[in-house]
């Protein structure tokens, strides 16, 4: 008899069983490009793609968790996360499931369709498939205060929708012809990744940047279905399934020194103006 049919055979058996592994990546925040390791509340490839990288070289790797819970931002950011971890996913055959917290929508519905099914609570915010631009005028508060706008451009395009300016009908126009590009690249993401999960109603509908509760976006096709992580997993990879928490690594330097008084400043005035910007993306959803 073979000494593998003897171990069979004997309480040793339960040694050689392998625990089972979810890695689950955190999708906290506004999604904006930028460097570093998820500065702020800022979500970008440049801070993730070491996290995605670990986490699907994580030991014992049964499935990728991604938590979601951010109100969109970058179109492009959205994109390159979503499709790095899909080729990820792909190469290594890792199946992905995503589950929303208190907001997956925009950008961040972008990142949740990456998985191979997308979970939400039951007043949890999902959608808001659309594109939005904003942003300020400022020539009343010139003429106010008697200062003279001067600027000089070369190509007849390069000062398009300057804020200090005058707002004109043909930069409105090319925003939106803009605009409707990204939107319908969106679309064609959802249903793409949705398929035949999407119930059959009229594109307007759910295409119109409208959101929905978990419980409507199930309805519609958006989501699988109204879970939370730990019980999602446990009821598919058993009770004793563990859990690995990928987060940045800080460099030896950042952990010894940290940041020198000018770059504090610097940070501070970046942090400053990225925390308006992640307000106003948060507060379209009431949060």
């Amino acid at each position: 008899m073979k000494i593998s049919a003897l171990i069979d055979k004997t309480p040793l058996k339960k040694f050689r069983k392998k625990k089972s592994v979810v890695a689950v990546i955190p999708l906290h925040g506004v999604i904006a490009s930028g460097g570093g390791k998820l500065r702020g509340e800022q979500l970008n490839l440049t801070g993730l793609a070491e996290i995605i990288h670990d986490a699907f070289e994580t030991k014992n790797l049964v499935a990728i968790a991604l938590a979601v819970n951010s109100p969109g931002g970058s179109p492009v950011q959205s994109s390159l996360i979503a499709a790095r971890i899909r080729q990820l996913a792909d190469e290594k055959e890792i199946p992905v499931y995503a589950f929303a917290e208190d907001v997956m929508a925009s950008g961040g519905y972008w990142l949740g369709l990456c998985a191979d099914e997308i979970y939400a609570d039951a007043n949890s915010v999902v959608g808001s498939i659309g594109v939005i631009s904003a942003g300020f005028g400022f020539t009343g508060l010139m003429e106010k205060v008697g200062v003279d706008r001067r600027m000089y451009s070369a190509g007849e395009n390069k000062a398009k929708l300057d804020p200090f300016s005058p707002e004109k009908d043909s930069d409105v126009e090319w925003l939106k012809k803009l605009q409707t590009e990204i939107h319908e690249n969106f679309k064609a993401y959802v249903k793409d990744r949705r398929g035949d999960r999407l119930k059959k109603r009229k594109d307007k509908e759910l295409f119109s940047g409208d959101v929905w509760t978990g419980t409507k976006a199930v309805e519609l096709g958006l989501i699988d279905g109204l879970s939370d992580m730990r019980s999602f997993m446990r009821r598919k990879y058993g009770e004793k399934v563990q859990f690995e928490l990928l987060e940045g690594r800080k460099s030896w330097i950042q952990r010894t020194l940290g940041l020198g008084a000018q770059s504090v400043t610097s940070q501070a005035i970046g942090d400053m103006i990225s925390s308006v910007k992640n307000e106003a993306h948060w507060n379209r959803f009431g949060f």
